[in-house]
């Protein structure tokens, strides 16, 4: 008999757990990712503030999924589904399914005012990471250059909007760049002069977590010497900085951390979606009218308990083994009752070195213990030995000596034109 198809697009953390959970399945698998690496999006702070380099946080997608005789992996970049074939339309190519996973991910969104993302990118794929370290340190590099001290001072100031862990932890990462690694490395200006500003439009930054460890994470913010503007609601975002209300902050380097909306994956299949453009699925992820198509992670808006899910790998990763069991018992033909519930086991977030906050439920702790959490829990979630091998001695270098060890800027396209 003929093994039925089943067509996952997207690697990320819920892809990926989907067809790691359907290894030993009677089906043939195909994993459709426009790039052949999986990234592990947590730690892409620490490539934008020259922390780690892209190899420590990326895994080729070929590698994780090699000893799966059951599942093809294809790179293309997907831009349709044809529902009435039950084909993917990848490029020039049409794979056709049994089962659709729609787990394409998210990127930036910025409330109706897309042309901000020219001065203010955002922070989800490694081009995202490099462009946002290439701008930090250009921004040093002409500050060092610079005779006009108003002009000066617009180059050593951050602006990072939106004060979610994201938010927080790239405003702690450059000012401990700022601070530790780069202060003896000029001769005309000092870095620890640069000033950090975290934007938050609603009244504490870490909304996601407790009064209380929202608290203790701004006061460790601002010994940092970050400076946090809640209630605080960005008006316009140009070249020369961020307005807020009628003031102006001069600043040339703006990192947008504020908000994120869905791939057009709703689009593809004509879904009902919401104000982010997730689509709206039932509590088996199954889109409605369709009992073969399924979405997770950033693609599904989830309701559980009255409240939509947070776009958070956890949630992915839960989703993508439930998923995988569904599948699985569809296809042998058996009942599969049970709906997908997500369990939460708690909320981490990293403030600079050696202090984060941990919230686990009815444990709440913040400091460094609470760092080494943190960090147990990141470097357990890298795919491959290699990776947890090479992020372990990295931040154990970074911690001893206040030195990062990728302080490269790489233009675009590659081009140095500063010979041998």
């Amino acid at each position: 008999m003929k093994k039925p198809r089943i067509v996952i697009i997207g690697a990320g953390f819920g892809g990926l757990e989907v067809a790691k959970n359907l290894k030993k399945a009677q089906a043939q698998i195909i994993v459709i990712d426009g790039r052949n690496y999986f990234l592990f999006q947590p730690l892409l702070y620490q490539v934008a503030t020259a922390g780690l380099s892209p190899a420590d946080i990326a895994s080729p997608i070929r590698g994780v999924l090699r000893h799966q005789q059951n599942t093809d992996v294809v790179m293309k970049k997907v831009t349709g589904v044809d529902l009435q074939a039950q084909v993917v339309i990848a490029e020039n190519e049409k794979i056709s399914f049994d089962y659709l996973v729609l787990a394409t991910g998210a990127h930036h969104g910025y409330f109706g005012h897309d042309n901000w993302e020219n001065f203010a990118p955002g922070l989800k794929s490694i081009s995202d990471a490099t462009k946002i370290r290439r701008n930090i340190l250009l921004a040093f590099e002409a500050a060092e250059l610079e005779p006009d001290l108003e002009k000066r001072k617009a180059l050593l100031t951050f602006v990072i909007v939106g004060a979610g862990p994201t938010g927080v932890e790239l405003a702690g990462a450059i000012s401990e760049l700022s601070r530790r690694a780069l202060a003896s490395d000029f001769r005309h200006i000092d870095p620890r002069s640069a000033k950090i500003i975290l934007i938050e439009a609603s009244p504490q930054i870490l909304a996601s977590f407790s009064p209380g460890l929202s608290k203790k994470a701004a006061k460790a913010l601002l010994k940092h010497g970050v400076e946090i503007r809640t209630n605080s609601r960005v008006g316009d975002i140009n070249g020369e900085g961020v307005s807020i209300g009628s003031q102006k902050i001069l600043a040339k380097t703006v990192i947008w951390a504020a908000g994120v909306v869905a791939s057009p994956a709703g689009k593809w299949i004509d879904a009902d979606v919401d104000y982010a453009g997730r689509i709206k699925v039932r509590q088996d992820l199954s889109v409605p009218g369709h009992r073969n198509i399924f979405a997770i992670g950033d693609t599904a808006a989830f309701i559980q308990d009255g409240k939509l899910l947070p776009g958070v790998s956890p949630v992915a990763m839960q989703q993508g083994r439930y998923l995988a069991r569904l599948i699985n018992a569809k296809i042998k033909g058996k009942e599969f009752e049970s709906e997908f519930h997500y369990f939460n086991k708690g909320n981490l977030a990293t403030v600079g070195r050696s202090f984060a906050v941990a919230d686990l439920g009815r444990v709440k702790f913040a400091g460094f213990f609470a760092w080494v959490a943190w960090l147990v829990v990141h470097i357990y979630y890298l795919i491959g030995f290699r990776n947890r091998l090479l992020v372990i001695i990295q931040w154990a270098w970074a911690y001893l000596t206040f030195k990062p060890g990728a302080r490269l800027i790489v233009s675009p396209e590659e081009d140095d034109q500063t010979g041998d």
